[in-house]
């Protein structure tokens, strides 16, 4: 598929680390580092603007390395790029380590994953089929 790309960064554009990769690497258009406090929330800027096709949708996703080792996370874990929005892609990132990070710039911060999406047309009714769980709900199915 063949997507609309602006990169208003000096960085590489978007990229798969491997043949197998669902998501694309994301990298912060900084001009210099910044330093995210435990428990702080930044808003890093791309500098990448996307037009997507309809019917699809580009999913930001944190980068496990980052979780994994240094505590950071995206705070609205998978955000949501619609088809129609042109703007700059942002990457809301948070910091729940009890460490300083110091983010780079060029930096991979998140990753994007594009997948096709259906809209869901309601057919409102006064109830639902039955089902073997019902109306079990967190942890209903087994242990955790």
């Amino acid at each position: 598929m063949e997507v609309k790309i602006v990169n208003k960064s000096p960085f590489k554009l978007p990229e798969y680390a491997t043949i197998h990769s669902a998501g694309m690497d994301m990298r912060a258009n900084l001009t210099e580092s910044m330093v995210i406090q435990p428990l702080q929330r930044v808003m890093v800027p791309t500098g990448i603007h996307i037009q997507l096709p309809d019917g699809y949708e580009a999913q930001i996703r944190p980068r496990s390395g980052l979780a994994a080792k240094h505590g950071i996370g995206i705070v609205n874990s998978p955000g949501t790029i619609d088809a129609d929005y042109r703007g700059e892609i942002k990457i809301i990132l948070v910091n729940l380590s009890n460490e300083p990070f110091t983010l780079n710039p060029g930096e991979r911060v998140a990753q994007m994953v594009i997948a096709r999406y259906e809209k869901a047309v309601w057919n409102e009714c006064d109830s639902l089929d039955e089902s073997e769980r019902g109306e079990g709900g967190f942890g209903s199915t087994g242990r955790g």
